[in-house]
């Protein structure tokens, strides 16, 4: 289904340099502390696809990009949805032809409209927001509201470890 994109559901074998890419993503974008239990759970389920997935774009052992997606529910109802936890494209692979991002967003939008669920995808960043923000409006159409992170900022983590 998603072999048009480009993209490839992750697999198992490849928990390790999911990882990598996961903690790097954390630590770039992240405003808290990243705890590698709580990664692995996350990328495990979606490496297994319980209640989850991985797309990602390259081979194994030469990565260029990937979307960690889960299923849960809205804190106030029992309905699923299809909730994107990171799209990370290595710094080597940014700028570059390709259009990483907007096959990811693609593979994102294809597995919830097969899922037949709500897909909830977000910018959390202080990084070239703006860009993002306009990649997400060609993607997905006008915002439904905003993130605001107060006395914290993301990719602080990632500066105090510097």
């Amino acid at each position: 289904m998603f072999e048009e994109l480009g993209v490839r559901l992750a697999q198992p074998e490849e928990v390790h340099e999911i990882m990598a890419e996961a903690l790097r993503a954390c630590s770039e974008n992240g405003f808290a502390n990243a705890s590698q239990i709580k990664v692995l759970e996350q990328v495990w389920c979606g490496l297994n696809l319980d209640n989850g997935l991985i797309g990602v774009i390259g081979e194994p052992g030469k990565l260029e990009g990937g979307i960690l997606l889960r299923i849960t529910d809205v804190w106030y109802s029992d309905d699923k949805v299809l909730e994107e936890r990171a799209i990370f494209i290595p710094p080597e692979y940014r700028g570059v032809k390709g259009g990483r991002a907007r096959r990811l967003c693609e593979f994102a939008k294809q597995a919830a409209k097969a899922m037949e669920m709500p897909l909830l995808i977000g910018v959390l960043s202080n990084h070239r927001t703006e860009a993002k923000v306009r990649l997400y409006e060609r993607q997905f159409g006008k915002p439904t509201g905003a993130f605001f992170l107060y006395n914290g900022s993301t990719g602080s983590v990632q500066a105090a470890a510097e």
